[in-house]
């Protein structure tokens, strides 16, 4: 590896960090943790599932997806069921109140970027396009 690559490789991450700074600060009442957030998420995306596999998703122990579960219930997001096939599984399921929330969020974080974006010309929208469509790809890969 050269020192210009270790350098973009900083420089990136830092810009990453960056901006997802800006954006968790676009959170409108910061009803829920992050961790809550991602778990609604990862829910709204890929549909109900049971803890087991939300916390593979999220990439955290089982014990503590039960916490983030129990609380997003108490709070009215997320609702159990029993598993149809499974009588020892459960389904966790986003309730309105939880796809309401994601919908809120992420309305938030697009107006925000709408913003910055806004102000750029052709050239760097394409340069950012092509950025996506990289680091998509690293994420992908390293998974």
């Amino acid at each position: 590896m050269t020192t210009e690559t270790r350098a973009l490789a900083s420089d990136l991450a830092l810009a990453v960090v960056r901006l997802t700074r800006h954006l968790r600060g676009r959170r409108l009442d910061a009803q829920v943790s992050l961790t809550q957030l991602s778990a609604l998420a990862t829910l709204s995306r890929e549909g109900a599932m049971t803890p087991g596999n939300l916390a593979a998703k999220e990439k955290v122990q089982p014990p503590s997806m039960t916490r983030v579960i129990a609380s997003l219930v108490e709070l009215g997001l997320v609702e159990r069921a029993p598993h149809p096939t499974d009588g020892r599984q459960i389904i966790v399921t986003l309730t309105d109140a939880g796809r309401t929330l994601i919908v809120d969020e992420t309305h938030a974080r697009e107006a925000w970027m709408n913003e910055q974006l806004s102000g750029l010309d052709d050239d760097q929208l394409k340069v950012l396009r092509d950025a996506v469509g990289i680091m998509t790809s690293i994420i992908a890969n390293s998974e």
